[in-house]
């Protein structure tokens, strides 16, 4: 038998024909989805199906980023891929690249295309990114008058604090004209002068959100001066307005937390404030009053006044010692004055001539005190202790008188 191929060769095959085929090499295929698993390693295996027929669908892990939503059974979905042959099996596959929901495709591409330009413009740069203020007092809403995220928005800042004010400018935010009734209210809000800028709407389809996917609201938030936050759709919704704004709220009501602050958070936590900066002032208080007083000791210990007392002491003490010792020394010399004089006044002929003595002198002036200095009828002078006597003298006689204290 001639040209016999094996199974594997004939798979192989036809996976090339597969392969060349350019159209088949990037196909969008629009269906319902159908036994749609999600792995454990992180693939995601369904079927797409219409009214006549049925094909195997495969999304790998690594091109999970093209997915934006969570696949449920009985989507309408439009799936970007290439179509191959596992040949394992021998049945062709579609491998799914990117995952949209039917009817957004072409917004979507626009919505792809829009974003890229956007970002090579540095629109989403996050050096342009305004902070949100801590504290504000006014926030501008703008989103539709009615409908559940004005109500969401309003209750909660409410809540949070009755105090902020809530300007909302009511703006078109779905169908013809609601980009630049967006727009608009942006601008206007602006002019106001609040603190903070909400723009957003409830949840929809793609179609329904489109106003804020359009480049000139998208400028229009790059070129405000007030902080903007989107708060578009729901979590899982994600618009060209996210990108651009300062900051981003998955929902209306996580945009009115954001914006505006507790009031009685803010309240305890400036009481807690408060005391901590009193205790931290008396705490500096009472080290800058002892830092103060020890340089008052400091001074007064080295100023001029001190040293004068304390050299004015000295001269005190040194004039007590001087003083002190002069009275001794006029003391020990009085003493000694006193021994002398008394001594003298034994010394003394006055002395003697109380006790009854006399004192002569001879003719020539001389003191007698033996006979042979006198001769007879001589005069001579007697000095007694009230006066003298003028004698002459009669005659002299020699007498040897006792020792005292000899021996007899």
């Amino acid at each position: 038998m001639k040209n016999v191929y094996t199974v594997r060769q004939v798979n192989s095959y036809i996976k090339n024909m597969f392969n060349q085929d350019f159209m088949l090499n990037r196909i969008y295929v629009k269906g319902e989805v159908s036994n749609c698993k999600y792995h454990t390693s992180g693939h995601i295996y369904f079927s797409l199906k219409d009214e006549s027929g049925t094909i195997a669908c495969i999304m790998f892990a690594g091109s999970r980023s093209g997915l934006s939503f969570r696949m449920q059974e009985g989507q309408q979905v439009i799936v970007l891929g290439y179509i191959s042959v596992y040949e394992r099996d021998g049945r062709y596959q579609l491998y799914a690249r990117e995952i949209v929901r039917d009817g957004a495709g072409a917004l979507y591409e626009k919505f792809e295309a829009l974003k890229k330009e956007l970002a090579e413009m540095g629109m989403f740069a996050p050096e342009y990114k305004q902070p949100i203020p801590l504290y504000v007092r006014t926030v501008g809403i703008v989103t539709a008058p009615t409908g559940a995220a004005v109500r969401d928005i309003i209750n909660i800042a409410k809540r949070r604090n009755p105090f902020v004010q809530l300007i909302l400018y009511p703006a078109l935010v779905q169908g013809e004209g609601a980009a630049q009734s967006i727009v608009r209210g942006i601008q206007a809000l602006e002019k106001q002068g609040v603190d903070v800028i909400i723009a957003g709407r409830g949840g929809g389809s793609m179609e329904d959100l489109w106003a804020f996917n359009e480049e000139c609201v998208a400028r229009a938030v790059f070129e405000c001066s007030v902080p903007v936050i989107s708060a578009v759709g729901h979590e899982t919704d994600t618009t060209i307005i996210d990108f651009v704004a300062d900051l981003r709220a998955p929902t209306p009501s996580a945009a009115a937390e954001l914006a505006v602050y507790e009031y009685r958070a803010a309240r305890e936590q400036m009481v807690v404030y408060r005391n901590a900066m009193k205790k931290a002032a008396a705490v500096k208080i009472t080290a800058a009053r002892i830092k103060a007083e020890r340089a008052a000791a400091r001074l007064r210990i080295a100023h001029p006044r001190q040293k004068l007392d304390e050299k004015r002491q000295y001269a005190v003490d040194l004039e007590n010692r001087l003083k002190n010792e002069m009275n001794r020394k006029l003391t020990r010399d009085r003493h000694r004055l006193e021994v002398c004089v008394e001594k003298m006044k034994i010394l003394s002929p006055l002395s003697r001539l109380n006790s009854g003595y006399a004192y002569m002198q001879g003719p020539d002036g001389q003191g007698v005190t033996r006979i042979d200095q006198v001769s007879e009828k001589d005069y001579i002078t007697a000095y007694v202790s009230d006066g003298r006597i003028r004698a002459r003298v009669v005659s002299r006689e020699a007498f040897d008188y006792p020792v005292s204290g000899a021996e007899e």
